[in-house]
């Protein structure tokens, strides 16, 4: 039986104390180190919420003096980033605190990149070699998630968007690793079955798409497959009946996705983006309706593959087609929707959507190439 009531530490790709209770050390963290202004950077809703408010107080409590930061998007958009510089600023602060979901950190990851690096800050897009660019120090940074399902807390990347188009830009380098991620699945034990279901099937996307993307990197397949393993037996607990043995596989499961993902996303991803950027749909969500119709389509010929998730999920039957009706069967156990149209795609948003997919940075690491025609084939399957 595992213990996750303990805390341990693990350091990869960066150093993470995971465990019950590893929330309570950031205070006497950032105080070892001789830092007394954190900006804290959350969401709306994470600022609202009773363990936030504890955080903070404890922080207070402990003689530093925290400057909240928490006017973002759902979807990030870059003037949140300069917002929140301006905060940083204004605040003098002298090192940053990424806590929340992937909006949260992404945001706290741009504004710790654009402190000290003063290009406009998309001129840093690594999609364009902007990372060249990132050449400066930059502040302190850790994380704090709290929820199980983008990983950042141990990325090195930030996606925001641009105001006016909505157009989703990536932000890289590997100067934006957190120093210290504080994983605590406690923080996660008050959150609402559809973030919990959502999030969760954001972190089985970034596994799955990791494990068959292309390329050889069989590290990154072995956490991958290992993730897998992890979501399967527990997101549906967690879901429903929560406990700390779910959420902390949940926890450790999201974080392993992300570190898989460095080989890699794919087809599951560029149909996603286009619903946040379009629709505002909320990417775990958007991610979980499409899983099934990007696994189906890259299915054939990945038969190996397929299998070799198959069992790792406890899925029984070695045909492809099992574990994409595992994946359908799967949301509908978690309450989450198998058709666009339940989230409010149209038949005349299909064409726009099947663009910006086209254009989307993820699908050209795909295991099979993807066209527009593609896309649009299996938006209308979804609809």
């Amino acid at each position: 039986m595992i213990q996750f009531d303990i805390v341990r530490q693990y350091n990869f790709p960066t150093v993470i104390r995971f465990g019950a209770g590893a929330s309570a050390e950031l205070g006497p963290h950032l105080k070892g180190l001789g830092f007394s202004r954190p900006l804290v950077v959350t969401d709306p809703t994470v600022r609202d919420l009773p363990f936030f408010k504890k955080i903070i107080s404890e922080l207070e409590r402990q003689g530093l003096k925290p400057e909240l930061f928490s006017d973002i998007h759902k979807n990030p958009v870059k003037s949140d980033v300069l917002a929140g510089k301006q905060a940083f600023q204004t605040a003098g602060a002298d090192c940053i605190v990424g806590i929340g979901g992937g909006a949260g950190m992404d945001v706290a990851r741009a504004i710790t990149l654009s402190i000290h690096h003063h290009r406009d800050l998309f001129e840093y897009d690594d999609l364009i070699g902007g990372d060249q660019y990132v050449t400066e120090d930059v502040p302190y940074f850790v994380t704090l998630p709290t929820t199980s399902g983008t990983g950042s807390e141990v990325g090195r990347s930030a996606i925001i968007s641009e105001d006016d188009t909505h157009r989703k830009r990536i932000l890289f380098s590997p100067k934006l690793l957190a120093k210290m991620v504080f994983a605590d699945p406690v923080l996660t034990m008050e959150l609402p079955p559809f973030v919990t279901a959502a999030t969760g099937m954001d972190a089985l996307t970034h596994n799955m798409e990791a494990y068959i993307a292309k390329g050889f990197h069989p590290m990154c397949e072995g956490i991958a497959l290992q993730g897998m393993a992890l979501i399967s037996e527990s997101i549906v607990t967690a879901t429903k009946a929560p406990d700390l043995a779910s959420r902390s596989k949940m926890m450790i499961a999201s974080l392993m996705g992300a570190v898989a993902f460095q080989k890699g996303l794919g087809i599951v991803h560029s149909l996603a983006h286009p619903l946040s950027s379009l629709l505002d749909t909320h990417h775990g969500l958007a991610n979980a309706v499409n899983l099934p119709y990007g696994m189906e389509f890259n299915a054939p010929g990945l038969e190996l593959p397929f299998q070799r998730m198959a069992q790792a999920m406890g899925v029984s039957g070695s045909d492809p087609a099992a574990l994409v009706n595992w994946l359908f069967e799967l949301n509908t156990r978690l309450g989450l929707p198998t058709r666009l149209n339940a989230i409010g795609v149209k038949e005349e948003h299909l064409d726009t959507l099947a663009g910006l997919a086209e254009a989307d940075f993820c699908h050209p690491n795909n295991p099979k190439p993807v066209s527009r025609e593609d896309f649009l084939r299996i938006y209308k399957k979804a609809l």
